[in-house]
């Protein structure tokens, strides 16, 4: 059924792999809107509670495929899907990423680069994996982060240290970056998937209606004025009570 991630579920878990080890999971517009295919299944599927988004062998997501981004650059077309920037992905995905009723969580278990990190920025969880290299390497290829990245990395680990990391391209190990927030637990080697598929597993215990209220109530609360969160967390309660 696809070409560029794999997907599978079991014990209520959705798993989305980016599969093309060879290249390091380097992005492309096909695996983009793979992605985007999968994790409308998993929206759409009951037995579904949770996704975990990761990579296939040692890296999570190299960036961007630097042959796509030269033949565009060119004026040519590589692949049979849409243009770099023009996918489902780049261009809304993020808005669907935040609507989602199912928590998402992003096991970084390697290498991740430029849209590596970019789409991770929006789930609601990132564990990464000691020794990992994390870059927001845009300014350097001329470019700006997307995916609402200018959205979620200033409220990750704040305006200074997201503007250093910006605007210097900087690179940062698995330990930095659950050092400044950007992640929340650093794995072993080999054990970012299973660690978070434990927490996945915990999580999927719960009514599917009560994280999916939480959640709400959380990214709700994290831009709302206090009067105003509290007004969200009273709708959701009685909500969850079949007021």
């Amino acid at each position: 059924m696809y070409d560029f991630i794999a997907y599978d579920v079991a014990e209520a878990i959705a798993t989305i792999r980016l599969n093309r080890p060879q290249k390091k999971n380097a992005y492309t517009p096909e695996m983009g809107e793979e992605i985007v295919a999968a994790l409308t299944s998993a929206m759409a599927d009951d037995e579904v509670r949770v996704v975990i988004l990761t990579g296939e062998g040692e890296a999570f997501c190299a960036g961007v495929d630097l042959d796509v981004l030269q033949a565009q650059m060119a004026g040519e077309r590589s692949g049979s899907g849409p243009a770099l920037g023009e996918e489902h992905l780049v261009n809304a995905w993020p808005l669907d990423l935040a609507a989602y009723s199912k928590p998402v969580i992003a096991a970084i278990n390697g290498t991740a680069f430029g849209v590596g990190i970019t789409m991770t920025l929006g789930c609601d969880v990132r564990y990464v994996e000691v020794g990992a290299k994390l870059g927001l390497n845009f300014t350097a290829l001329g470019m700006l982060p997307g995916l609402g990245s200018t959205h979620h990395l200033p409220r990750l680990v704040g305006m200074g240290k997201a503007m250093e990391l910006v605007l210097s391209g900087a690179r940062l190990s698995g330990e930095e970056a659950v050092e400044i927030g950007l992640a929340q637990k650093l794995c072993q080697p080999g054990s970012t998937y299973a660690d978070a598929r434990a927490l996945a597993l915990s999580m999927a215990e719960k009514k599917p209606e009560v994280l999916a209220a939480a959640r709400e109530a959380l990214r709700h609360g994290a831009q709302a004025t206090l009067a105003d969160a509290i007004d969200r967390e009273k709708t959701l309660s009685a909500r969850l009570r079949g007021a």
